[in-house]
C-alpha cells in the first residue's frame, strides 16, 4: 500500500539510478535508502517525497546520501542551452551564471558560448 503511495519517488530513484536502493515497508512506515549522485538529485527526490506525503511525512523514513557533495550538480549541455538558464534551472536564478562560469573556467572562454555535450560543473552556492 505505502509502495504504492510513493511509486512517483521511486520511478524517480529509478531514473536518477539511485546507488544501493533499499526500499521495505515495516510496521505501517516505508524504509528507503540510496546514495544519489550529488546534492541536487537528492533535493529533487525530497521534493517528490513531500509532494506525496507532506513536508514531514509519518509514513515513510528516508535515508538519502551523497555520493559527490564537492559539487551541487554537473550538467551536460543541450544544444541551446544558455549560462543564465542553466543557473535558473538550478538555482532559480539566472544572474548566478557567473558562478558556473568561475567554476568551469578552465573549459569555457566566454559565458556566452557554451556548446552541446559540455559537461560543466554546477557548484555548491
Amino acid at each position: 500500500m505505502l509502495k504504492q503511495k510513493y511509486q512517483s519517488v521511486l520511478d524517480l530513484g529509478e531514473k536518477l539510478k539511485i546507488q544501493d536502493g533499499d526500499v521495505q515497508e515495516q510496521n505501517g512506515i516505508l524504509n528507503i535508502k540510496g546514495t544519489a549522485r550529488t546534492p541536487y538529485e537528492k533535493n529533487l527526490l525530497w521534493d517528490e517525497i513531500k509532494s506525496v506525503g507532506g513536508d514531514k511525512p509519518s509514513d515513510l523514513n528516508a535515508n538519502i546520501e551523497i555520493r559527490d557533495a564537492s559539487v551541487y550538480h554537473r550538467h551536460t549541455v543541450k544544444r541551446g542551452e544558455t549560462l543564465g538558464g542553466i543557473a535558473k534551472h538550478y538555482y532559480g536564478n539566472a544572474m548566478n551564471y557567473k558562478q558556473i562560469f568561475l567554476a568551469n573556467s578552465e573549459i569555457l572562454k566566454s559565458p556566452d558560448r557554451i556548446y552541446p555535450d559540455q559537461e560543466l560543473v554546477i557548484p555548491n552556492l
